[in-house]
């Protein structure tokens, strides 16, 4: 069993009903959205309910303020990888619409090329003190949080996934919180560990199929992507219930 299957984190006194959005509006043009592909994102569609799936044991609250999550703040270097614009746009679900959810604090965190997490001690690795790919934004007027980091490696046990959680801006607590994870497709997985920096690597990979985390409602949790500015680039929408 992978250690991500292992809950941390603190119950809230009041936890929000949340609901995810299917994936939708995604493209970006040298690494900045296009207008149009970012006003079709803020386009509200059916309120489908999604699952929360857990934090797994690398969250640190590191609180970087930033959109692009790629560098080391310690010594400023950057780790590898394809780079990847995400976008995960936030709402308010109430009486049955929906409705943009500005200032909502999103956190993404995920591992490096080659498996590994900063900030964290693990059997296979101790980052203690780095604190690359990890960061939050608040959403803006259109719900928006927009990131710039790369397409995630993976390590034995777990398929390709990205961390996230969206809950109340730190003066608003306690308040709601929801966390989950993004996946995405394997043949695009297939396609981008062909290439450097991602080569190489020993082991078996695991294919969402294959991942007892996945296979619990990750394929509502899929983000399409496509070609950007050199690199790949998804919208997700989250919807919030409650709050």
């Amino acid at each position: 069993m992978s250690g991500d299957d292992r809950p941390v984190g603190r119950v809230l006194s009041r936890r929000a009903a949340v609901v995810l959005l299917g994936a939708a509006g995604y493209a970006a043009l040298a690494g900045r959205p296009r207008a149009g592909s970012w006003a079709a994102a803020q386009g509200v569609g059916p309120c489908v309910a999604r699952p929360e799936q857990t934090e797994g044991p690398y969250f640190v609250d590191e609180a970087l303020h930033r959109a692009d999550i790629r560098a080391d703040p310690v010594d400023g270097t950057v780790r590898p990888g394809l780079p990847l614009e995400l976008a995960i746009v936030v709402s308010r679900l109430a009486d049955g619409t929906c409705a943009p959810l500005p200032g909502a604090q999103v956190d993404v965190w995920h591992c490096d090329h080659q498996g590994v997490y900063s900030d964290v001690r693990d059997p296979r690795f101790d980052t203690t003190g780095r604190k690359f790919l990890r960061g939050y934004q608040r959403t803006d007027a259109a719900g928006r949080a927009r990131f710039t980091t790369i397409y995630p490696g993976w390590y034995e046990g777990r398929t390709v996934h990205v961390h996230f959680k969206v809950r109340s801006p730190a003066e608003r607590r306690p308040g709601y919180e929801f966390t989950s994870q993004l996946y995405f497709d394997d043949a695009v997985s297939d396609g981008v560990f062909a290439a450097a920096p991602y080569t190489g690597r020993a082991g078996n990979r695991t294919r969402n199929g294959g991942d007892g985390i996945y296979r619990r409602g990750g394929s509502q949790l899929l983000v399409t992507l496509e070609q950007a500015g050199g690199g790949l680039a998804g919208v997700f929408h989250v919807a919030l219930q409650g709050v």
